[in-house]
């Protein structure tokens, strides 16, 4: 099972919702997805727009492969568990938020935490 979580930041992350719910969708995965704020409407994976910390942790220890956004407490919390993580960070060019600090702060971070994949710094095209 795939779970992906966006957060509780109060702007969509469509972008990763519907990438996610696409791939539910081609590869017949198991996916779930806390949508937060996000307002694409899942019609293949498992969506819940919030959790709380108890409930995030169930969905965690579940899954095989977790996807975050790029809020060092949600990936580093990930990374605690010996789970593997892919990290995306939300941007500032398609009203993920207000800046892209989480961009900034992958960039500066990821040759320290050899445990994450970030698509971002090798994919500058992945989920366009």
């Amino acid at each position: 099972m795939i779970f992906v979580t966006v957060g509780t930041h109060e702007q969509q992350f469509d972008r990763l919702v519907r990438y996610m719910d696409e791939y539910a969708n081609k590869y017949k995965e198991d996916v779930v997805i806390q949508f937060g704020y996000s307002s694409y409407k899942c019609k293949y994976a498992t969506a819940i727009n919030f959790l709380s910390m108890d409930e995030m942790n169930k969905y965690i220890d579940k899954a095989d492969v977790v996807i975050t956004h790029g809020g060092p407490s949600s990936f580093l919390s990930v990374i605690q568990k010996d789970k593997k993580v892919i990290v995306v960070p939300r941007l500032e060019k398609f009203g993920e938020h207000v800046n892209n600090h989480q961009a900034d702060f992958l960039k500066k971070s990821a040759i320290n935490l050899k445990e994450c994949y970030f698509p971002y710094l090798t994919l500058r095209i992945w989920l366009r």
